[in-house]
């Protein structure tokens, strides 16, 4: 074959194998190309801590308080899982950070530093109690026991983000139970001599408002005195798994110390909830407790 021939045949060869690149090029996109990711999930992102927010309200699969030993880095570690049964039970805990050491800046939520909130897991036994935090991290408080599965929240806000959370552990105490059941719906619960009534429902979803109207002997008590920053402190747990409801005091009129003190909270669900009011009057805190049903969104719209 001749020079030119050659050459010919050497630039139709560089044409077909050019065209080939091309069209591989094509199926597979340029070299060191990163495929487009979906769109970010908040709600299941830990670190946003579960709220991606659309219309203001908490998107709905996002988790509800207490479920998690572990979220955003944060978690609850009991010294012992195990206790006896007894009053005054040592119990001591700590909550690692992310990076795996025990935290000890809080920030001041409620007039404390943090808020453990002990139940047994038939919704019996209900204690609200304020540890002491030492230096190393660890978190002490004796807290009274019967035996059975208990569960042990947390609640409280790391001066490292700021961010308010309630993390959830088990907690067995030996010896032979037998669950209780969950009393009746009531509008009243009485603790103490005093009457506490309940006004207002919750709906799955949408912020509720209840109100909570403290009487004696028939009369309205009109001198409650503040505990942790408000004429009353409110906790709601749902049956079942114990989801932890953060329920909010409405601002208050300091004029007007009771009887009534109104909350705001929105259950994730339908379902049965225990709510308990810790209030405080003669220097005494007590707890009155109520089972609220919540009906699924479209009976209570009926």
């Amino acid at each position: 074959m001749s020079t030119p021939l050659r050459l010919l045949a050497f630039a139709l060869g560089l044409v077909a194998v050019f065209g080939a690149a091309v069209g591989v090029g094509a199926a597979v996109g340029p070299v060191g190309s990163v495929p487009e990711e979906p769109a970010h999930d908040m709600a299941a992102d830990p670190e946003a801590g579960g709220h991606a927010e659309e219309g203001g309200h908490e998107a709905p699969d996002a988790l509800p308080a207490g479920l998690q030993v572990s979220e955003g880095g944060y978690t609850l570690a009991l010294d012992s899982d195990v206790l006896p049964a007894g009053t005054a039970i040592p119990l001591s805990f700590r909550i690692l950070g992310p990076d795996g050491h025990a935290v000890t800046a809080f920030d001041v939520e409620h007039e404390e530093d943090l808020h453990l909130i002990a139940v047994r897991r038939d919704l019996s036994g209900y204690q609200h109690v304020h540890p002491e935090l030492s230096r190393d991290g660890t978190w002490q408080v004796p807290v009274d026991l019967t035996a059975g599965t208990w569960r042990v929240f947390a609640d409280f806000v790391p001066s490292a983000d700021g961010v308010d959370r309630v993390l959830g552990a088990d907690l067995a105490v030996a010896g032979d139970h037998a669950p209780e059941p969950l009393p009746d719906p009531v509008a009243t619960a009485e603790v103490d001599g005093y009457t506490v009534a309940l006004v207002g429902e919750l709906v799955p979803g949408e912020e509720s408002v209840l109100d909570l109207t403290v009487t004696r002997d028939g009369l309205p008590v009109t001198d409650l005195q503040p505990y942790l920053g408000a004429h009353g402190h409110l906790v709601a747990l749902r049956q079942g798994d114990l989801a932890y409801l953060h329920v909010h005091p409405v601002e208050e009129d300091s004029s007007a110390p009771g009887p009534t003190v109104r909350f705001a909270t929105t259950a994730p669900s339908a379902g049965s909830y225990r709510l308990f009011l810790d209030f405080r009057h003669g220097d005494v805190v007590r707890t009155a407790a109520f089972t609220v049903e919540v009906v699924p969104h479209e009976e209570a719209h009926e």
